[in-house]
Protein backbone atom coordinates (compact mmCIF):
# COMPACT_ATOMS: atom_id res chain seq x y z
CA UNK A 1 0.00 0.00 0.00
CA UNK A 2 2.88 2.48 0.89
CA UNK A 3 4.16 1.84 -2.23
CA UNK A 4 1.60 2.14 -4.42
CA UNK A 5 0.52 5.52 -2.47
CA UNK A 6 4.37 7.03 -3.34
CA UNK A 7 4.12 6.17 -6.42
CA UNK A 8 0.83 8.12 -6.88
CA UNK A 9 2.45 10.86 -5.42
CA UNK A 10 5.33 11.15 -8.21
CA UNK A 11 3.78 10.13 -11.59
CA UNK A 12 3.26 13.53 -12.37
CA UNK A 13 6.05 16.19 -11.52
CA UNK A 14 2.99 19.05 -12.18
CA UNK A 15 1.16 17.57 -9.27
CA UNK A 16 3.42 18.66 -6.26
CA UNK A 17 3.35 22.63 -7.64
CA UNK A 18 0.77 22.81 -5.03
CA UNK A 19 -0.84 26.91 -5.48
CA UNK A 20 -2.23 28.80 -7.40
CA UNK A 21 1.25 31.30 -7.38
CA UNK A 22 3.04 28.41 -9.41
CA UNK A 23 0.37 27.47 -11.66
CA UNK A 24 0.73 30.81 -13.37
CA UNK A 25 4.47 30.54 -14.57
CA UNK A 26 7.16 33.03 -14.34
CA UNK A 27 6.67 36.73 -15.01
CA UNK A 28 8.81 38.05 -17.81
CA UNK A 29 10.97 39.75 -15.51
CA UNK A 30 11.13 36.78 -12.56
CA UNK A 31 8.87 39.25 -10.58
CA UNK A 32 8.08 37.34 -7.23
CA UNK A 33 4.58 37.56 -5.38
CA UNK A 34 4.52 38.84 -1.50
CA UNK A 35 4.81 34.72 -0.58
CA UNK A 36 7.95 34.44 -2.79
CA UNK A 37 6.43 33.05 -5.98
CA UNK A 38 7.74 33.72 -9.25
CA UNK A 39 4.75 35.30 -11.16
CA UNK A 40 2.73 34.64 -8.58
CA UNK A 41 -1.08 36.16 -8.86
CA UNK A 42 -0.68 37.29 -4.86
CA UNK A 43 1.25 40.26 -5.22
CA UNK A 44 -1.44 42.24 -3.69
CA UNK A 45 -4.00 41.10 -1.02
CA UNK A 46 -7.07 38.87 -2.76
CA UNK A 47 -10.82 40.38 -1.76
CA UNK A 48 -11.87 40.06 1.64
CA UNK A 49 -8.36 40.56 3.07
CA UNK A 50 -8.36 42.00 5.95
CA UNK A 51 -7.45 45.80 6.36
CA UNK A 52 -3.76 46.88 6.82
CA UNK A 53 -4.99 48.33 10.08
CA UNK A 54 -6.98 44.97 11.27
CA UNK A 55 -3.56 42.86 10.90
CA UNK A 56 -2.14 45.55 12.97
CA UNK A 57 -4.34 44.80 15.89
CA UNK A 58 -3.99 41.05 15.01
CA UNK A 59 0.06 41.36 15.05
CA UNK A 60 -0.07 43.07 18.32
CA UNK A 61 -2.67 40.39 19.80
CA UNK A 62 -0.08 37.79 19.07
CA UNK A 63 2.73 39.50 20.46
CA UNK A 64 1.15 40.16 23.92
CA UNK A 65 -0.44 36.55 23.52
CA UNK A 66 3.20 34.82 22.76
CA UNK A 67 4.97 37.32 25.72
CA UNK A 68 3.34 34.90 28.26
CA UNK A 69 2.52 31.98 26.36
CA UNK A 70 2.32 29.33 29.11
CA UNK A 71 -0.01 31.65 31.20
CA UNK A 72 -1.72 32.09 27.37
CA UNK A 73 -2.11 28.37 26.80
CA UNK A 74 -3.06 27.52 30.23
CA UNK A 75 -5.72 29.92 30.91
CA UNK A 76 -6.69 31.71 27.28
CA UNK A 77 -6.87 28.65 24.61
CA UNK A 78 -10.03 29.79 23.36
CA UNK A 79 -9.09 32.90 22.50
CA UNK A 80 -5.42 31.11 20.76
CA UNK A 81 -7.96 29.12 18.59
CA UNK A 82 -10.20 31.72 17.61
CA UNK A 83 -7.39 33.93 16.30
CA UNK A 84 -5.65 30.97 14.73
CA UNK A 85 -9.19 30.29 12.92
CA UNK A 86 -8.72 34.50 11.66
CA UNK A 87 -5.40 33.63 10.83
CA UNK A 88 -1.94 34.01 12.05
CA UNK A 89 -0.43 37.65 10.20
CA UNK A 90 2.32 36.67 8.12
CA UNK A 91 4.81 38.18 10.14
CA UNK A 92 4.42 35.94 12.98
CA UNK A 93 4.25 32.53 11.91
CA UNK A 94 7.89 32.36 12.01
CA UNK A 95 7.24 32.93 15.81
CA UNK A 96 3.86 31.30 16.59
CA UNK A 97 3.76 27.83 14.11
CA UNK A 98 6.61 25.98 16.89
CA UNK A 99 5.01 27.72 20.28
CA UNK A 100 1.88 26.35 18.77
CA UNK A 101 3.58 22.73 18.01
CA UNK A 102 5.42 22.40 20.98
CA UNK A 103 8.69 22.61 18.63
CA UNK A 104 10.22 25.11 20.93
CA UNK A 105 10.27 22.79 23.74
CA UNK A 106 11.97 20.14 21.94
CA UNK A 107 14.25 22.70 20.89
CA UNK A 108 15.43 23.82 24.07
CA UNK A 109 15.75 20.77 25.92
CA UNK A 110 18.06 19.32 22.91
CA UNK A 111 19.93 22.07 21.84
CA UNK A 112 22.93 20.06 20.04
CA UNK A 113 20.22 17.22 18.47
CA UNK A 114 19.92 18.79 14.78
CA UNK A 115 23.29 20.08 14.25
CA UNK A 116 24.82 16.94 15.31
CA UNK A 117 22.20 15.64 12.55
CA UNK A 118 22.85 18.04 9.82
CA UNK A 119 26.90 17.06 10.18
CA UNK A 120 26.08 13.54 10.47
CA UNK A 121 26.13 11.65 6.94
CA UNK A 122 23.05 9.89 5.78
CA UNK A 123 22.11 6.88 4.65
CA UNK A 124 22.78 6.59 0.89
CA UNK A 125 19.66 5.20 -0.46
CA UNK A 126 17.59 7.30 1.39
CA UNK A 127 19.93 10.29 0.49
CA UNK A 128 19.71 9.05 -3.25
CA UNK A 129 15.68 9.87 -3.00
CA UNK A 130 15.75 12.61 -1.46
CA UNK A 131 18.20 14.52 -3.71
CA UNK A 132 15.72 13.45 -6.82
CA UNK A 133 12.90 14.95 -5.31
CA UNK A 134 14.51 18.14 -4.17
CA UNK A 135 13.23 20.02 -7.76
CA UNK A 136 9.68 18.62 -7.37
CA UNK A 137 9.33 20.92 -3.94
CA UNK A 138 7.67 24.33 -5.44
CA UNK A 139 10.18 24.93 -8.31
CA UNK A 140 8.62 28.35 -9.11
CA UNK A 141 9.62 29.38 -5.31
CA UNK A 142 12.20 32.07 -5.13
CA UNK A 143 13.73 29.62 -2.42
CA UNK A 144 13.53 26.50 -4.46
CA UNK A 145 14.30 27.69 -8.05
CA UNK A 146 18.66 26.99 -7.53
CA UNK A 147 19.89 23.18 -7.06
CA UNK A 148 22.54 25.18 -5.06
CA UNK A 149 20.41 27.39 -3.16
CA UNK A 150 19.61 27.89 0.34
CA UNK A 151 16.37 26.27 0.07
CA UNK A 152 16.81 23.03 -1.73
CA UNK A 153 19.85 22.65 0.54
CA UNK A 154 18.18 23.67 3.45
CA UNK A 155 15.58 20.98 2.23
CA UNK A 156 18.06 18.63 1.83
CA UNK A 157 19.48 18.93 5.44
CA UNK A 158 15.84 19.15 6.96
CA UNK A 159 15.12 15.51 5.39
CA UNK A 160 18.38 14.10 5.98
CA UNK A 161 18.12 14.78 9.79
CA UNK A 162 14.58 13.03 10.15
CA UNK A 163 15.92 9.68 8.43
CA UNK A 164 18.79 10.06 11.00
CA UNK A 165 16.14 10.43 13.47
CA UNK A 166 13.54 8.53 13.04
CA UNK A 167 16.01 5.40 11.19
CA UNK A 168 12.64 3.24 11.75
CA UNK A 169 10.64 5.30 9.63
CA UNK A 170 13.19 6.88 7.27
CA UNK A 171 11.77 9.23 4.27
CA UNK A 172 8.43 9.55 2.65
CA UNK A 173 7.79 11.66 -0.14
CA UNK A 174 5.11 13.39 0.99
CA UNK A 175 7.43 14.77 3.66
CA UNK A 176 9.06 17.13 1.21
CA UNK A 177 6.43 20.03 0.56
CA UNK A 178 5.20 19.89 4.09
CA UNK A 179 9.24 20.14 4.67
CA UNK A 180 9.22 23.14 2.24
CA UNK A 181 6.39 24.89 3.50
CA UNK A 182 8.21 25.26 6.96
CA UNK A 183 11.48 26.08 5.10
CA UNK A 184 9.54 29.17 3.73
CA UNK A 185 8.83 30.52 7.56
CA UNK A 186 11.29 28.83 9.73
CA UNK A 187 15.25 28.54 10.21
CA UNK A 188 16.16 24.98 9.32
CA UNK A 189 16.63 24.04 12.90
CA UNK A 190 13.11 24.57 13.42
CA UNK A 191 11.73 23.69 10.80
CA UNK A 192 13.18 20.33 11.83
CA UNK A 193 11.73 20.45 15.22
CA UNK A 194 8.33 21.42 13.86
CA UNK A 195 8.30 18.20 11.03
CA UNK A 196 8.89 16.63 14.06
CA UNK A 197 6.40 17.24 15.66
CA UNK A 198 3.87 17.12 12.87
CA UNK A 199 5.24 13.43 12.01
CA UNK A 200 4.80 11.95 15.26
CA UNK A 201 2.50 13.89 17.53
CA UNK A 202 -0.40 15.69 14.63
CA UNK A 203 0.06 12.44 12.37
CA UNK A 204 1.43 9.69 13.47
CA UNK A 205 1.72 6.62 11.41
CA UNK A 206 1.25 8.69 8.64
CA UNK A 207 4.73 8.64 7.07
CA UNK A 208 6.36 5.69 8.39
CA UNK A 209 6.73 2.93 6.00
CA UNK A 210 3.39 0.82 6.14
CA UNK A 211 1.39 4.21 6.46
CA UNK A 212 -0.75 2.70 8.41
CA UNK A 213 -2.45 5.62 10.11
CA UNK A 214 -3.95 7.08 6.32
CA UNK A 215 -5.81 3.60 5.51
CA UNK A 216 -8.03 4.38 8.80
CA UNK A 217 -8.64 7.41 8.10
CA UNK A 218 -9.71 7.23 4.54
CA UNK A 219 -12.17 4.82 6.11
CA UNK A 220 -13.24 7.49 9.02
CA UNK A 221 -13.46 10.19 6.36
CA UNK A 222 -16.24 7.83 3.92
CA UNK A 223 -17.89 6.97 7.41
CA UNK A 224 -18.44 10.81 7.91
CA UNK A 225 -19.21 11.49 4.36
CA UNK A 226 -21.97 8.64 4.47
CA UNK A 227 -22.99 11.06 7.52
CA UNK A 228 -22.87 14.53 6.24
CA UNK A 229 -23.14 14.22 2.39
CA UNK A 230 -24.92 11.03 2.13
CA UNK A 231 -25.82 12.05 -1.76
CA UNK A 232 -22.29 12.75 -2.90
CA UNK A 233 -21.26 9.59 -1.11
CA UNK A 234 -23.30 7.56 -3.19
CA UNK A 235 -22.18 9.18 -5.90
CA UNK A 236 -18.52 8.09 -5.01
CA UNK A 237 -19.85 4.37 -4.48
CA UNK A 238 -21.28 4.26 -7.83
CA UNK A 239 -18.36 5.54 -9.84
CA UNK A 240 -15.59 3.43 -7.90
CA UNK A 241 -13.44 6.26 -6.61
CA UNK A 242 -12.26 5.12 -3.46
CA UNK A 243 -10.94 8.15 -0.70
CA UNK A 244 -7.09 6.40 -1.31
CA UNK A 245 -7.66 7.65 -4.64
CA UNK A 246 -7.65 11.76 -3.51
CA UNK A 247 -7.18 11.79 0.38
CA UNK A 248 -3.39 10.84 0.63
CA UNK A 249 -2.56 13.45 -1.27
CA UNK A 250 -4.40 16.22 0.72
CA UNK A 251 -4.03 14.61 4.21
CA UNK A 252 -0.22 13.89 3.47
CA UNK A 253 1.21 17.03 1.82
CA UNK A 254 -1.66 18.82 4.45
CA UNK A 255 -3.15 20.51 1.19
CA UNK A 256 0.14 22.56 0.19
CA UNK A 257 -0.35 20.95 -2.99
CA UNK A 258 -3.96 20.88 -3.81
CA UNK A 259 -4.98 24.83 -2.22
CA UNK A 260 -4.36 28.42 -3.29
CA UNK A 261 -1.03 29.00 -0.95
CA UNK A 262 -2.56 31.68 1.32
CA UNK A 263 -5.53 29.45 1.79
CA UNK A 264 -2.78 26.76 2.80
CA UNK A 265 -1.46 28.77 5.35
CA UNK A 266 -4.81 29.47 6.42
CA UNK A 267 -5.31 25.76 6.91
CA UNK A 268 -1.97 25.36 8.39
CA UNK A 269 -3.03 28.00 11.13
CA UNK A 270 -6.11 26.13 12.39
CA UNK A 271 -4.33 22.45 11.66
CA UNK A 272 -1.83 23.13 14.21
CA UNK A 273 -3.95 25.02 16.27
CA UNK A 274 -6.74 22.24 16.37
CA UNK A 275 -5.48 19.24 14.81
CA UNK A 276 -6.30 16.62 12.43
CA UNK A 277 -9.72 17.29 12.71
CA UNK A 278 -9.26 20.22 10.53
CA UNK A 279 -7.90 18.35 7.73
CA UNK A 280 -11.22 16.52 7.93
CA UNK A 281 -13.17 19.61 7.44
CA UNK A 282 -11.15 20.87 5.11
CA UNK A 283 -11.73 17.56 2.85
CA UNK A 284 -15.49 17.47 3.69
CA UNK A 285 -15.57 20.86 2.03
CA UNK A 286 -13.51 20.25 -1.13
CA UNK A 287 -15.68 17.49 -1.83
CA UNK A 288 -19.05 19.15 -1.32
CA UNK A 289 -17.23 22.34 -3.07
CA UNK A 290 -16.76 19.64 -5.81
CA UNK A 291 -19.84 17.48 -5.88
CA UNK A 292 -22.24 18.80 -3.73
CA UNK A 293 -24.84 19.61 -6.16
CA UNK A 294 -26.98 17.46 -8.86
CA UNK A 295 -25.69 19.07 -11.54
CA UNK A 296 -22.20 18.60 -10.54
CA UNK A 297 -22.51 14.94 -10.19
CA UNK A 298 -24.01 14.04 -13.31
CA UNK A 299 -21.65 16.01 -15.06
CA UNK A 300 -19.28 13.41 -13.68
CA UNK A 301 -20.32 9.95 -14.56
CA UNK A 302 -17.15 8.15 -14.29
CA UNK A 303 -14.23 7.91 -12.35
CA UNK A 304 -12.10 9.88 -14.10
CA UNK A 305 -14.45 12.50 -14.64
CA UNK A 306 -15.27 13.03 -11.01
CA UNK A 307 -11.77 12.61 -9.67
CA UNK A 308 -11.39 15.43 -12.54
CA UNK A 309 -14.14 17.59 -10.69
CA UNK A 310 -12.21 17.33 -7.09
CA UNK A 311 -9.37 18.59 -8.74
CA UNK A 312 -10.79 21.19 -10.46
CA UNK A 313 -12.56 23.27 -8.22
CA UNK A 314 -12.95 27.29 -9.49
CA UNK A 315 -10.13 28.74 -7.57
CA UNK A 316 -12.64 31.79 -6.41
CA UNK A 317 -14.39 29.25 -4.32
CA UNK A 318 -11.09 28.45 -2.73
CA UNK A 319 -10.26 31.76 -2.09
CA UNK A 320 -9.13 31.84 1.56
CA UNK A 321 -11.48 33.93 4.07
CA UNK A 322 -14.69 32.45 1.78
CA UNK A 323 -13.03 28.93 2.02
CA UNK A 324 -12.15 28.95 5.38
CA UNK A 325 -15.53 30.42 6.95
CA UNK A 326 -16.90 26.93 5.23
CA UNK A 327 -14.28 24.74 6.70
CA UNK A 328 -15.18 26.00 10.36
CA UNK A 329 -18.80 25.59 9.81
CA UNK A 330 -18.54 21.83 9.13
CA UNK A 331 -20.72 20.00 11.55
CA UNK A 332 -17.73 17.75 12.82
CA UNK A 333 -16.36 18.59 16.48
CA UNK A 334 -13.63 16.11 18.25
CA UNK A 335 -15.62 14.20 19.87
CA UNK A 336 -18.01 13.31 16.67
CA UNK A 337 -14.42 12.27 15.09
CA UNK A 338 -13.05 10.53 18.13
CA UNK A 339 -16.31 8.09 17.74
CA UNK A 340 -15.87 7.33 14.75
CA UNK A 341 -12.31 6.78 14.89
CA UNK A 342 -12.97 4.04 17.58
CA UNK A 343 -15.73 2.52 15.30
CA UNK A 344 -14.13 2.19 12.29
CA UNK A 345 -10.55 0.99 13.83
CA UNK A 346 -13.12 -1.97 15.35
CA UNK A 347 -14.04 -2.86 12.15
CA UNK A 348 -10.95 -2.44 9.97
CA UNK A 349 -9.38 -5.84 9.22
CA UNK A 350 -6.01 -6.91 10.63
CA UNK A 351 -2.92 -6.33 8.06
CA UNK A 352 -0.35 -8.51 8.40
CA UNK A 353 1.90 -6.58 6.78
CA UNK A 354 2.53 -4.16 9.11
CA UNK A 355 1.30 -2.85 12.63
CA UNK A 356 -2.24 -1.79 13.37
CA UNK A 357 -3.38 2.03 13.97
CA UNK A 358 -2.33 3.85 16.79
CA UNK A 359 -4.89 6.62 17.10
CA UNK A 360 -4.32 7.46 20.53
CA UNK A 361 -0.98 8.40 19.74
CA UNK A 362 -2.32 11.85 18.13
CA UNK A 363 -3.05 14.26 20.05
CA UNK A 364 -6.01 16.63 19.25
CA UNK A 365 -4.03 19.83 18.38
CA UNK A 366 -1.75 22.53 20.63
CA UNK A 367 -3.63 22.70 23.78
CA UNK A 368 -3.39 18.80 23.87
CA UNK A 369 0.25 19.04 23.26
CA UNK A 370 1.01 22.00 25.59
CA UNK A 371 -0.57 19.92 28.59
CA UNK A 372 1.23 16.51 27.42
CA UNK A 373 4.21 18.55 27.61
CA UNK A 374 3.46 20.04 30.92
CA UNK A 375 2.94 16.83 32.40
CA UNK A 376 6.30 15.72 31.03
CA UNK A 377 7.89 18.31 32.72
CA UNK A 378 6.29 17.80 35.87
CA UNK A 379 7.16 13.86 35.79
CA UNK A 380 10.59 14.16 34.84
CA UNK A 381 11.94 17.35 35.95
CA UNK A 382 13.71 17.85 38.80
CA UNK A 383 11.92 17.55 42.37
CA UNK A 384 10.97 20.59 43.93
CA UNK A 385 12.40 21.43 46.58
CA UNK A 386 10.54 20.10 50.32
CA UNK A 387 10.25 23.10 52.77
CA UNK A 388 12.30 22.39 56.02
CA UNK A 389 9.98 23.39 59.43
CA UNK A 390 11.97 23.87 62.47
CA UNK A 391 9.93 23.68 65.53
CA UNK A 392 11.48 26.08 68.40
CA UNK A 393 11.18 24.69 71.90
CA UNK A 394 9.71 27.16 74.26
CA UNK A 395 12.08 28.38 76.87
CA UNK A 396 9.66 27.69 79.83
CA UNK A 397 8.13 24.42 79.83
CA UNK A 398 4.85 24.89 80.53
CA UNK A 399 2.58 22.83 82.87
CA UNK A 400 0.62 20.15 81.02
CA UNK A 401 -3.13 21.15 80.19
CA UNK A 402 -5.70 19.36 82.45
CA UNK A 403 -9.08 18.08 81.31
CA UNK A 404 -11.92 19.83 82.58
CA UNK A 405 -14.45 18.02 84.77
CA UNK A 406 -17.34 17.95 82.84
CA UNK A 407 -19.00 14.73 84.15
CA UNK A 408 -22.33 15.77 85.80
CA UNK A 409 -22.79 19.37 84.55
CA UNK A 410 -25.07 20.50 81.35
CA UNK A 411 -23.31 22.68 78.53
CA UNK A 412 -24.58 25.67 80.28
CA UNK A 413 -23.54 25.23 83.61
CA UNK A 414 -20.32 24.27 81.60
CA UNK A 415 -19.43 27.63 80.40
CA UNK A 416 -20.56 29.56 83.41
CA UNK A 417 -18.35 27.44 85.73
CA UNK A 418 -15.38 27.99 83.48
CA UNK A 419 -16.02 31.69 83.38
CA UNK A 420 -17.11 32.40 86.82
CA UNK A 421 -18.21 31.23 90.50
CA UNK A 422 -20.75 27.69 90.27
CA UNK A 423 -24.25 28.38 89.59
CA UNK A 424 -26.46 28.22 92.47
CA UNK A 425 -29.46 26.10 93.25
CA UNK A 426 -30.30 22.73 93.04
CA UNK A 427 -28.43 20.22 91.00
CA UNK A 428 -30.07 19.43 87.58
CA UNK A 429 -29.41 15.86 86.21
CA UNK A 430 -27.67 16.18 82.70
CA UNK A 431 -30.21 13.95 81.15
CA UNK A 432 -33.50 15.86 82.09
CA UNK A 433 -35.04 17.35 79.40
CA UNK A 434 -35.10 20.30 81.59
CA UNK A 435 -31.37 20.75 81.56
CA UNK A 436 -31.30 21.04 77.44
CA UNK A 437 -34.00 23.36 77.37
CA UNK A 438 -32.39 25.61 79.66
CA UNK A 439 -29.24 25.25 77.52
CA UNK A 440 -28.39 27.63 74.87
CA UNK A 441 -26.10 27.21 71.79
Amino acid sequence: MAQSLGEDLVQDDSSSLGSDSELSGPGPYRQADRYGFIGGSSAEPGPGHPPADLIRQREMKWVEMTSHWEKTMSRRYKKVKMQCRKGIPSALRARCWPLLCGAHVYQENSPDTYQELAKAPGDPQWMETISRDLHRQFPLHEMFVSPQGHGQQGLLQVLKAYTLYRPEQGYCQAQGPVAAVLLMHLPPEEAFWCLVQICELYLPGYYGPHMESVRLDAEVFMALLRRLLPRVHKHLQQVGVGPLLYLPEWFLCLFARSLPFPTVLRVWDAFLSEGVKVLFRVGLTLVRLALGTTEQRLACPGLLETLGALRAIPPAQLQEEVFMSQVHSVALSEQDLQREIKAQLAQLPESTSGPPPRPKARLAGARAIFEAQQLARARGGARPEVPRIVVQPPDEPRPPRRKPQTRGKTFHGFLTWSKGPPMTGPPRSHRSSASFSDTRF
